[in-house]
């Protein structure tokens, strides 16, 4: 997660979609993929493929690793 604190990875948060970025963040508060899907009114299979995309355009392996780095992004208050 060094690259997240050094700004390596600035261009690739920039190339993710408005979408990815909306269920980037639902992830990160724990959101279910049945959970986003209805609250963007898009399917499970679709709410997943975008997950695959946001993991593959930050080099991102595992959904721990996904959430670490909303929360080091600030794309979710861990003071909630």
């Amino acid at each position: 997660m060094r690259r997240v604190d050094d700004g390596e990875n600035r261009a690739s948060y920039d190339n993710l979609s408005e979408r990815e970025r909306e269920v980037l963040t639902l992830i990160a508060q724990g959101k279910t993929t049945a959970e986003i899907a209805g609250a963007l009114c898009i399917s499970p299979h679709t709410v997943q493929t975008h997950r695959d995309h946001i993991m593959e355009k930050l080099d991102l392996h595992r959904k721990a690793e996904l959430i670490k780095y909303a929360i080091r992004k600030g794309l979710v208050d861990t003071d909630a």
